[in-house]
C-alpha cells in the first residue's frame, strides 16, 4: 500500500470514528436532551437523509470535473460545520438545518473517498484497498460508538456538545490528511482519470446495462440488510422475539465483530473468485440469516435459543458485508468509463441512500406488527440478491467479474457493451 493510499485510509477511518461518536445518539439528543420531542427528532433524522438525496445527483459531475480531492475537502468542512451546529442547536429549526448540512457533507464523503481510492490504486490492488477501507471504517465506527457511549450523559447537554465537537474535528482532520496526498497524474492512471469531464452524464450511465443492473442489485442489497438494522429488524426482535435493548446492542456488536474478524480471511477467498458468484453467495448467507431471525421470533424454542438465533442473524449479516466490501465498490469503479468514475460512484451512493430511506419506512411497521410476512418478504429479497448477481455476471467481461485473471494488466477496460449501449 502506497503512502497516498495509507493517508486516505487513515483519514477515512478517523472520519468514521467521529461519526460513530454521534450517530447512535442523535435521536436521544434531539428528542430528550434538547427536549424537542419524538416528532422533531424524526424530522431531524429525515432532514439528514433527505439532504444526502439532494446533493448526491450533483456530486459525481463535480468529482469528475474538479477531481475528488477538492470535493472531499469541501464536503469535510461542510460536515464539520453541520456537526458544530447540531451541538449548539437548542431549537427545532436550528437542529433541522444543522442536520441537513451534516447529512449533505457526509453524503459526499463516500463517493469522493471511493474515487480517490480508484485514482490511487492499481486495478489488481483495488479489491484489497476497498476491503481495507470497509474494515477500518467499521472499526472506527465501533470504537467511536463505544467511547461516545462512555462520554454521553443525558442529564448534561454539554456532554453531547463534546461529542459533536469531536466529530467536527475528525472531519477537519480528514481534510487536512487528504490535502497532503499527492494525486497520481494521468499517465499513471490511464483509464481511471477523467478525460472528458464526464461527458454523456446520466444518459450514458443509464444506457450502460451492466451498471443499471448493478444499481438494481445494490438497492436490493441495501434495502434487505442495512435498511433493516436499526428499524425493521430491531422492531421485530423486540416485538416478536422478546429481545431487550441491551441484547440489541450485543447483536450490533456481533455484527461489527464478525466484520473485523472475517474481513481479511474472506478477502483471500473472494480475490480469486468471480465477483458475481461472491455476491450471489451473500444472498444465500442472508437467506439463512433471515431464517434464523424467523426462528427467533416465530419458533417455539426457549428465550435463550431465540436470543442466540437473533444475535446469529446480525453476525451472518456481518459475514455477508465482509464479502461485499471487496466486490461491489471495486466493480462500480471497473465499470466506469474514462472520465465518469466520480459519476458512477455517486450514482451508486444515491442508490444506497434511497434504499436506506425506503428500508426503514417499509420494514419498521412490518417488523413490529407483521412478523411472518416480514420474514418471508426478506427471505425472498435475499434470494433475489442471488438471482440478480448471477444475471449481472453474464453481462460482465471475464476480467471485470474476476480481476485476478488479468494478472498485472489493467482491469478498467470497456464493459461488454459500451456505456452508451442500449441493446440487451
Amino acid at each position: 500500500m502506497g503512502a497516498a493510499m495509507r493517508r486516505i485510509q487513515v483519514g477515512s477511518a478517523l472520519s468514521a470514528f467521529g461519526i460513530g461518536f454521534t450517530v447512535p445518539f442523535l435521536y436521544v439528543y434531539v428528542a430528550e436532551v434538547r427536549g424537542l420531542g419524538a416528532s422533531a427528532a424524526g424530522i431531524v433524522l429525515a432532514a439528514f437523509a433527505m439532504a444526502a438525496l439532494v446533493v448526491l445527483p450533483f456530486t459525481g459531475r463535480a468529482i469528475d470535473r474538479r477531481g475528488p480531492l477538492p470535493v472531499l475537502v469541501a464536503a469535510s468542512v461542510v460536515a464539520s460545520v453541520g456537526a458544530v451546529g447540531l451541538g449548539f442547536a437548542t431549537y427545532e429549526p436550528a437542529a433541522i438545518v444543522a442536520a441537513a448540512v451534516l447529512g449533505a457533507g457526509t453524503a459526499v464523503l463516500q463517493p469522493a473517498l471511493a474515487t480517490m481510492i480508484v485514482w490511487c490504486s492499481a486495478p489488481e490492488t483495488r479489491t484489497r484497498s476497498f476491503a481495507t477501507q470497509f474494515f477500518l471504517q467499521n472499526l472506527g465506527l465501533g470504537i467511536g460508538g463505544l467511547i461516545g457511549g462512555q462520554i454521553v450523559d443525558e442529564s448534561r447537554p454539554d456532554s453531547f456538545l463534546l461529542l459533536f465537537s469531536i466529530e467536527a474535528v475528525m472531519f477537519l482532520v480528514l481534510a487536512g490528511i487528504v490535502l497532503t496526498v499527492r494525486m497520481p497524474q494521468a499517465p499513471a492512471l490511464g483509464e481511471a482519470m477523467p478525460k472528458d469531464e464526464g461527458k454523456g452524464g446520466m444518459r450514458a450511465l443509464l444506457g450502460h446495462r451492466a451498471m443499471v443492473q448493478l444499481c438494481v442489485l445494490g438497492f436490493v442489497l441495501f434495502f434487505a440488510c442495512y435498511g433493516q438494522f436499526e428499524s425493521g429488524l430491531s422492531a421485530y426482535g423486540v416485538e416478536a422475539a422478546g429481545i431487550s435493548a441491551s441484547t440489541l446492542g450485543i447483536a450490533l456488536a456481533a455484527n461489527t465483530a464478525m466484520i473485523v474478524i472475517a474481513q481479511f480471511a474472506v478477502l483471500k477467498l473472494v480475490e480469486r473468485r468471480k465477483r458475481s458468484r461472491a455476491i450471489a453467495t451473500v444472498g444465500l448467507i442472508w437467506t439463512v440469516a433471515w431464517l434464523f431471525a424467523g426462528y427467533a421470533g416465530i419458533g417455539h424454542g426457549s428465550q435463550a435459543m431465540a436470543t442466540a438465533a437473533f444475535i446469529s442473524t446480525y453476525a451472518l449479516f456481518g459475514l455477508g458485508e465482509a464479502m461485499l466490501s471487496p466486490t461491489v465498490a471495486p466493480l462500480v469503479a471497473d465499470l466506469a468509463p474514462a472520465g465518469m468514475v466520480g459519476s458512477y460512484n455517486s450514482a451508486f451512493a444515491l442508490v444506497k441512500q434511497l434504499a436506506l430511506a425506503v428500508g426503514p419506512a417499509v420494514g419498521g411497521p412490518m417488523g413490529a406488527a407483521l412478523h411472518g410476512p416480514y420474514i418471508v418478504t426478506f427471505v425472498l429479497f435475499s434470494l433475489a440478491v442471488t438471482v440478480l448477481a448471477l444475471r449481472l455476471g453474464k453481462r460482465l467481461t471475464p476480467v471485470q467479474d474476476q480481476p485476478s485473471l488479468a494478472g498485472s494488466r489493467v482491469v478498467m477496460q470497456s464493459s461488454p457493451e459500451p456505456a452508451t449501449a442500449t441493446s440487451g
